[in-house]
């Protein structure tokens, strides 16, 4: 009981900060935070509590018995990755606002999904890049852990509302195969999940927070 009221404790602080962060940092609603964007004891602070969160995952083994949790769409709160850091300096006006990522477990894939808008107004749109994913083994332990492959199969760019009306002219602009990296494969370990919280830590170490929606 003390161990479960400790979880709920650690995982309100830390949506906490996030929402406060995202208050006074990000330039449309609901985009998500960066490590970039704040001071060091705040980015220090949020991994703390994040690692506490992680040690009292209710699912140590989320892809064996949490796997249906992972089900459904799930929206971006936090991150460290260079992809997502990358998102928030976008050329030509453009602002990034939500990230999804939305998972079919019974496909076994998901899909990113950026909203992006100019900051003149006119235009919106988004970044989408498609994926499969599969249970990555230990040869000691034959399991499923906690660990997924990912291969990346396509991203698409599209502007889907010019000067405030919804079009299909250019939805998609873009279509494109996703480059994998050609010297590993990208990975990601679900360190915590339960039932409105999600946080994965990337092959390169960096870290994703998410809440579902």
């Amino acid at each position: 009981m003390l161990e479960i009221q400790n979880r709920l404790t650690i995982k309100q602080d830390l949506i906490s900060e996030i929402e406060e962060l995202k208050r006074s940092n990000s330039t449309l609603i609901d985009a998500p935070v960066t490590d970039l964007e704040i001071q060091p004891r705040k980015v220090q602070l949020i991994e703390t509590l994040t690692q506490a969160l992680e040690k009292l995952s209710p699912f140590p083994r989320p892809l064996l018995y949490g796997s249906n949790l992972l089900d459904g769409a799930w929206l971006l709160q936090y991150s460290t990755a260079r992809e997502i850091r990358s998102l928030k300096r976008l050329p030509l006006g453009f602002l990034v606002g939500k990230i999804y990522q939305i998972i079919d477990i019974s496909h076994a894939s998901f899909e990113n999904k950026a909203w992006v808008q100019h900051n003149s107004g006119l235009f919106s749109g988004y970044v989408r890049i498609t994926a499969t994913f599969e249970p990555s083994k230990q040869e000691d332990d034959q399991l499923p852990n906690q660990k997924i492959n990912i291969n990346f199969k396509q991203r698409f760019l599209g502007i889907n509302q010019i000067l405030g009306i919804k079009s299909s002219l250019f939805d998609p602009i873009k279509v494109v195969e996703a480059k994998n990296p050609p010297d590993r494969i990208p990975s990601l370990n679900i360190t915590y999940i339960d039932g409105t919280m999600r946080i994965g830590r990337g092959g390169d170490g960096s870290l994703f927070i998410l809440t579902r929606v």
